[in-house]
């Protein structure tokens, strides 16, 4: 995770970068500080560890959505390439960062390949699904799969276009895991040949209700098996996941998720599962 200390840093940077990363409104500074320390608090709760990625001058406030800059696989962490021109560096960021931290990269994607971590989504350790988006083309998949390697189904997600190459829509923008065999999903946004292979894989999916897609009721981080972390504003989705058998626990998040449409999922780069 990255603390809104270092990726927001303070009100003038914030009032610098805010309207021309598409925010939709500007972040409160303070309410930020306590609501990602809520969040943190949450996730330790479950014995997780938490490594805090450094600032550094170069990244935006966009730095605080720390899943998009890698993405892991079995072998180690791959470092992406961003699809969105102002985060360029966050990737080289994470790879010293992880280099300190003796946790393995295994490479980078690179040149006209462009990847990022919100596209990608493991079912188990021979099976990844990736989203051909606006943030992640046809070179970066095709780099992915070979950094890999043949023993990993890669399935392709081609999304649709939705709002335009200007938004943030990743594959996790309809698809959140939350066990092994349980899938919380936006139906009507999702590839028909994505979800079909899903429900032929014996996947379980707990739909997302129309009124709540906006409000990133999609958006929900496994922190356990059936224990999730979501955003407040979205009873009905709370309310199926726990039907499904979920332990829900609902975070404020007005300052770290609304203003750049970043929920809990996007706030975490996990590393590793048991």
């Amino acid at each position: 995770m990255r603390r809104p200390a270092e990726a927001f840093v303070d009100d003038e940077k914030i009032d610098k970068e805010w309207k021309n990363l598409n925010y939709h409104t500007r972040p409160d500074m303070k309410k930020a500080v306590a609501e990602h320390q809520r969040f943190a608090d949450i996730i330790k709760g479950v014995g997780a560890e938490i490594l805090y990625l450094p600032p550094d001058r170069k990244l935006t406030m966009d730095s605080l959505y720390v899943r998009d800059a890698a993405a892991v696989c079995p072998k180690g962490v791959i470092l992406a390439n961003m699809g969105k021109k102002q985060r360029e560096g966050e990737p080289g960021v994470h790879g010293h960062f992880f280099e300190e931290a003796d946790i393995p990269v295994l490479g980078s994607i690179a040149g006209q390949g462009k990847l990022e971590g919100g596209d990608l989504i493991w079912l188990d350790e021979k099976t990844v699904a990736v989203g051909r988006t606006y943030r992640t083309n046809d070179a970066g998949i095709r780099q992915f799969k070979n950094l890999v390697g043949p023993d990993v189904h890669v399935e392709i997600a081609v999304m649709p276009h939705y709002k335009g190459p200007t938004d943030v829509f990743h594959l996790m923008s309809v698809i959140s895991p939350l066990d092994k065999d349980l899938q919380l999903v936006y139906s009507p946004l999702m590839p028909i040949p994505f979800r079909e292979w899903l429900l032929s894989r014996g996947q379980t999916l707990v739909e997302v209700p129309d009124s709540e897609f906006a409000s990133m009721g999609c958006n929900v981080l496994a922190i356990a098996p059936r224990e999730v972390v979501m955003v407040k504003g979205n009873p009905e989705t709370k309310a199926r996941m726990e039907a499904a058998g979920c332990k829900v626990h609902v975070i404020d998040a007005d300052a770290i998720s609304v203003p750049g449409e970043g929920g809990p999922t996007c706030l975490t780069r996990p590393l590793e599962r048991q």
